[in-house]
């Protein structure tokens, strides 16, 4: 069956970048068509089951005024339904995980309904259009326009919708070439970029690993032990290049120095009052509170048996090929291969992990598939690092915001700003065999020309499809960055609609670049950093 539709603004794919621009063309008036492949929207924060990975400011300042928005509605969900403590309930920056990774560690379903409830009145109102569980598999084009977009659910039935505005918010930019929007994968070569990090050559098939993500909680004196993974004789001697041990350990690289460490796995380990910063510790050490998603300190006594934590760890990074650039068939390989292996991981940490009492295994691990809104345990889709790139009228690149090259200058200062952000340049592991690149940066600015194709005059990025190279995507692709770039790319559609411009337009003409950074900033949008001593 296909069907055919219209709306002012099309975003495919419902990831933190998605909802962010559909929210943002909502706002100023115009209708919206958002589809997601799976049941759930908000990407990586909900269906790829990743608790936000945010900076050292972010309760101050840092992020737009809706992204915040969202993290206190997350808060206030636990507040309103949870049976917290009454010390827990009044601290204004509750940490429902008490997790080291993030000064707002929760679990994937509270985002997940939050994000639902936050878009409910424009469904109600017959303004936006939630296409779940569609997958764009063709594109119309007309010279430099992108004229309609095909989509596909599992049954085969397809939908057409046509509008002014596409802006490809998928996780993989799968628009781009179904578009032939020009676009970048994988590293870009030195000789290219400059970037001291780069390559000597080009490696367009070496990206960076992804990563099937699970919850668990631990019953003790209770044998919850899964059925053996087909593979996990594999697995569990299966050792990447330039790691010093098999993947399925408690010893890894340490990202920034290459040492091997090896880390604590303690279920339920009392770990005290952490306030999480990752510069001054990336909190991996201790792996049960690393991604905490949910404390039972935090509730009444006796209300919670046990603490739920996130399975995000450097040994379920899948390296034996990326996602892009493959045949179908060999994709489905690897994403089979990557729940696999998530699954050996848990095997290996109920079975045979060491235990500090000297014993093996965690019997008492238990999936919890309520947490990711699955039957299987699983995430509903994989954790996905990085994208294909547009060719855009800028380049982001190393030496913008490495702090080895800019120093006390702090990252470029651009021009065309239209938000702000920061992290380290974190690249893990690579399909290519590469180890991890982590270079430290400066507070960074984004700039409305890395969302601008070279070309195409009607599709916009609203993801991690920016124009990054490789190397600082590895920056660029977390969760308030994400959210902003997807928010600025909605309000630059319902923009230009509004004022019968082009993207390009805005950006090469000052005065009408000015007027959007204005429109821009009375909406919450930061557009540079305040001073901070000692960043």
């Amino acid at each position: 069956m296909r069907k055919e539709t219209e709306t002012d603004i099309l975003v495919v794919g419902g990831g933190l970048g998605g909802v962010a621009a559909a929210l943002a063309a909502l706002r100023r008036g115009r209708s919206v068509v958002l589809t997601e492949e799976t049941d759930w929207i908000g990407g990586q924060l909900t269906s790829q089951g990743v608790p936000p990975d945010e900076h050292t400011w972010i309760e101050q300042f840092g992020c737009t005024r809706t992204y915040r928005a969202l993290r206190n509605a997350i808060r206030d969900h636990y507040r309103t339904w949870y049976p917290l403590t009454d010390e827990a309930r009044a601290r204004p920056d509750l940490n429902p995980g008490e997790g080291r990774v993030s000064r707002l560690c929760h679990e994937p379903k509270v985002a997940a309904a939050v994000l639902e409830a936050t878009v409910a009145p424009y469904v109600s109102a017959g303004r936006l259009r939630i296409l779940y569980r569609h997958r764009p598999v063709a594109a119309e084009v007309d010279g430099d326009r992108v004229r309609a977009v095909t989509l596909e659910n599992p049954a085969g039935d397809r939908i057409e919708v046509t509008a002014p505005y596409v802006l490809d918010a998928t996780e993989l930019g799968d628009l781009l070439p179904l578009a032939d929007v020009e676009h970048v994968t994988g590293f870009e070569s030195r000789h290219d970029t400059g970037e001291p990090s780069a390559p000597e050559e080009a490696q367009p098939a070496n990206m960076q690993a992804f990563s099937w993500v699970f919850a668990v909680e631990h019953r003790a004196g209770e044998d919850h032990t899964i059925d053996r993974p087909a593979g996990y004789p594999d697995w569990v001697r299966y050792q990447p290049p330039k790691w010093p041990n098999p993947l399925l350990s408690l010893s890894a690289p340490d990202p920034r120095t290459l040492e091997t460490v090896r880390r604590d796995f303690v279920p339920n380990a009392d770990s005290g009052p952490v306030v999480a910063d990752q510069r001054a510790d990336p909190g991996d050490k201790e792996l049960w509170a690393f991604r905490r998603a949910l404390s039972r300190n935090i509730f009444r006594p006796g209300f919670a048996h046990s603490d739920v934590t996130v399975v995000n760890w450097p040994m379920i990074d899948y390296l034996p090929g990326p996602l892009i650039g493959v045949s179908d068939e060999e994709r489905d390989k690897h994403l089979a291969g990557a729940r696999e292996l998530s699954l050996s991981m848990l095997y290996w940490l109920q079975t045979e992990a060491p235990r500090p009492d000297g014993g093996t295994g965690w019997p008492g691990l238990r999936l919890r598939g309520d947490v990711m809104g699955t039957a299987d345990g699983l995430a509903k889709a994989p954790y996905i690092r990085e994208s294909r790139r547009i060719r855009a009228r800028y380049r982001i690149v190393e030496q913008d915001l490495s702090m080895a090259v800019r120093g006390e200058r702090g990252a470029v200062a651009y021009p065309d700003t239209v938000g702000i952000g920061m992290y380290r340049i974190d690249l893990h592991p690579s399909t290519g065999g590469d180890t991890y690149i982590d270079v430290a940066s400066c507070p960074f600015r984004i700039p409305l020309g890395a969302l601008v194709p070279v070309r195409v005059r009607n599709l916009l990025p609203a993801g991690k499809n920016i124009g990054t190279t490789h190397i600082t995507n590895g920056c660029y692709r977390l969760h308030p960055v994400e959210w902003n770039v997807g928010e600025v790319a909605g309000a630059l559609a319902a923009h230009c609609l509004d004022h019968r411009l082009e993207p390009e337009q805005v950006h090469a003409d000052p005065a009408r670049l000015t007027a959007f950074q204005d429109e821009l900033a009375a909406d919450g949008v930061e557009l540079a950093w305040p001073e901070i001593e000692g960043y």
